[in-house]
């Protein structure tokens, strides 16, 4: 199991990596920061990435739905202080396989990990009867899914980047795509929230919380 390590704090990287390291786990690499996370994980390919929410340029959210989006096969774990439902819901949202806590022991914490290669989803106590209650509830008819929603994972991997204050032809370099096939996209985008134009996007993306300052 090749583990990428995604978190701002120096000390807490250096701890986990050693942790990882000393019960016989493979760290292909670090990052510090949700936009170099993205980077490593399409040099590294890793397995399983371990991501912090908050991170500084990119939150750790939006760069899980980046990285999912290209890469689905990758298992995101969030490992984080931030315990409020909001981002507990918005991470399983976002494609994230696990929610784990800082606060949890490491027996729990390794127990977790390895329970990942056996289809298992690593949760902190408590996480699991809050996630039933919240998706137990009867789904959503798809006429009245929200705006997101509607949108599909390559639509949402280009409104992150545009919110992110990419240009059209830097959004295509990094996925890989021409700038008129961007343009495209952000039509879309424009259509399925029933909005009018690129700014109400922008304005949009930034009630819903992508990033939108200059990267």
């Amino acid at each position: 199991m090749k583990i990428l390590l995604v978190d701002d704090h120096s000390l807490f990287l250096d701890g986990i990596k050693n942790l990882l390291l000393s019960n016989g786990m493979e760290v292909a690499g670090t990052a510090h920061d949700g936009w170099e996370a993205v980077e490593q994980a399409r040099a590294l390919h890793p397995d399983v990435i371990l991501m912090d929410v908050q991170l500084p340029k990119l939150d750790g959210l939006a760069a899980t739905r980046l990285i999912k989006a290209e890469m689905p096969d990758v298992k995101v774990v969030m490992l984080t202080m931030d315990d409020r439902d909001e981002t507990l819901f918005e991470a399983i949202k976002s494609g994230a396989s696990g929610f784990l806590l800082k606060t949890e022991g490491a027996e729990f914490f390794f127990k977790s990990l390895r329970g990942l290669s056996e289809g298992e989803s690593p949760l902190s106590s408590g996480v699991a009867a809050r996630i039933l209650k919240e998706f137990g509830k009867s789904a959503q008819p798809s006429s009245q899914k929200t705006p997101t929603e509607r949108l599909s994972a390559k639509q949402l991997q280009v409104l992150t980047l545009v919110a992110g204050g990419l240009t059209y032809k830097e959004v295509g370099t990094r996925l890989f795509l021409s700038e008129r096939t961007i343009k495209y996209h952000m039509a879309q985008i424009v259509q399925q929230l029933q909005l009018e134009n690129r700014a109400q996007v922008l304005e949009y993306a930034q009630r819903i919380g992508l990033p939108h300052q200059s990267l």
